[in-house]
């Protein structure tokens, strides 16, 4: 395995240097001569600009602001590799834009910011705004990253997101409606041990809880192990266990203590989302669980517990993060539709309602397929799921009122359908007429 990781890192710095990185930035308008300058930029450009004055919402309708976020990060904690700065996180965010524009039809713009300051980000961010139709913030270090999101999505009035918050939380709980269909049990029914107190783990436990998981029955396991109400180091004054804090005091009705062996006694599901494994789950805790068990392992690049060894040990579903083992949890299959569908209306806002909606609308698509043990969640290949998801966030943003534009479902799918296709069909085009060169 590490020999083939080698191969795929020398790879891609070969081919970065070559292609001299990812994206760039095109044109949407026809230039047939330089008399359309007139129209393009001066002077005609000052007709949108002096109906943008009057109303500046028409910002939305007039530029490519609309389609447009961006993608932030302060390089503090960098896919796997932690805090490497900036510039040496700037290769993901790039990667992030590519994902974005050809998954779902969304021109993103990836931004690394050489500051570490929390409230300075903040800043930055709001100074932002007047360009972009939404932010999507992207490996910054917990806990910080909890306080940023709050203060944005305080005082933007555009979506804010954080993928490694929402968008692994949205993919994971959509994954976990279709397990417990698939063995037969209820959200409202379940325990739920989450291992792993950072961003994604703590957004996980709300999330499900919003689906319906009792607060009571989660059992939330960080380095320390199982969070409860008289853990002393909780205790402190330290501002940054705030979050931690909240879920102490609501989760773990039993006042369980220990650790990830105490904590996946007679549980129907764990979802890890920790440190690389594996072995960071022993299969012999896997027997401690209830019937019928579920376990997501979501560490990368190896996951907490082989899939084969919770299997053996009684596991009726197993998930994991990575691509050559079934049922991949990928946030792939979120931020993409969510921003479609959140752009598509002009959204002010990204609320836990529309993340809902993506999360069963991925679902019930699946469900459609037909699911079994080795299918709970579609593949980041199916351009439906992605349609339908985008759908069902802007129905729930117009829902809810935090959208915009007002249009009808079936402009909204006709909408949404061009966009996202459009990426696809223009990659064949570049590609046949020789503007990319294929890999080689």
């Amino acid at each position: 395995m590490s020999n083939r990781r080698e191969d795929y890192f020398k790879l891609s710095t070969r081919y970065h240097r070559i292609y001299k990185g990812k994206m760039e930035i095109s044109f949407k308008v026809p230039i047939e001569s330089l008399k359309d300058f007139a129209i393009w930029y001066t002077p005609g450009v000052a007709g949108p600009c002096k109906a943008i004055v009057e109303n500046p919402d028409l910002s939305f309708e007039l530029t490519y602001r609309w389609n447009t976020v961006a993608v932030i990060t302060d390089g503090s904690r960098i896919l796997g590799l932690g805090d490497i700065g900036p510039e040496a996180g700037f290769p993901v965010m790039e990667g992030k834009a590519l994902l974005f524009k050809y998954l779902g039809g969304v021109d993103a713009i990836p931004l690394a910011l050489a500051v570490k300051d929390a409230d300075k980000l903040v800043n930055i961010v709001k100074a932002l705004e007047p360009s972009f139709g939404g932010i999507n913030l992207e490996d910054i270090a917990s806990p910080k990253c909890f306080y940023i999101l709050e203060k944005l999505r305080e005082i933007l009035n555009i979506p804010v997101w954080h993928d490694d918050q929402q968008g692994t939380a949205l993919v994971t709980l959509a994954a976990l409606i279709n397990a417990l269909r698939v063995v037969g049990k209820k959200l409202t029914d379940i325990q739920v041990t989450v291992i792993g107190a950072g961003a994604a783990g703590i957004s996980i436990a709300k999330y499900i809880m919003i689906a319906g998981v009792k607060p009571k029955n989660i059992f939330m396991v960080d380095s320390k192990g199982i969070l409860y109400r008289e853990r002393k180091d909780l205790k402190s004054d330290n501002p940054w266990l705030k979050w931690k804090r909240e879920l102490a005091e609501i989760t773990n009705g039993e006042q369980r203590v220990g650790g990830i062996r105490e904590a996946l006694k007679g549980v129907d599901v764990v979802i890890a989302a920790s440190r690389p494994g594996p072995e960071v789950i022993k299969k012999e805790w896997i027997k401690l669980m209830s019937d019928n068990a579920i376990v997501f392992a979501l560490a990368n690049p190896i996951p907490e517990i082989w899939p084969w060894e919770a299997k053996e040990a009684g596991a009726k579903i197993v998930a994991t993060g990575r691509s050559d083992l079934p049922n991949q949890i990928n946030n792939s299959l979120g931020f993409p539709a969510v921003f479609r569908g959140a752009l598509q209306v002009r959204a002010c806002k990204i609320t836990d309602g529309m993340c809902l909606a993506a999360a069963y609308a991925l679902a019930d698509y699946a469900e459609e397929k037909g699911l079994h043990e080795e299918y709970i969640i579609p593949s980041m290949e199916d351009v439906g799921a992605y349609i339908r998801e985008s759908l069902a966030v802007a129905m729930k943003a117009m829902e809810e009122g935090v959208a915009r534009r007002k249009v009808t479902i079936q402009t909204l799918e006709s909408e949404i359908e061009e966009l996202i296709w459009r990426p696809k069909y223009l990659m064949k085009t570049l590609i046949n007429s020789k503007l990319i060169k294929t890999l080689g």
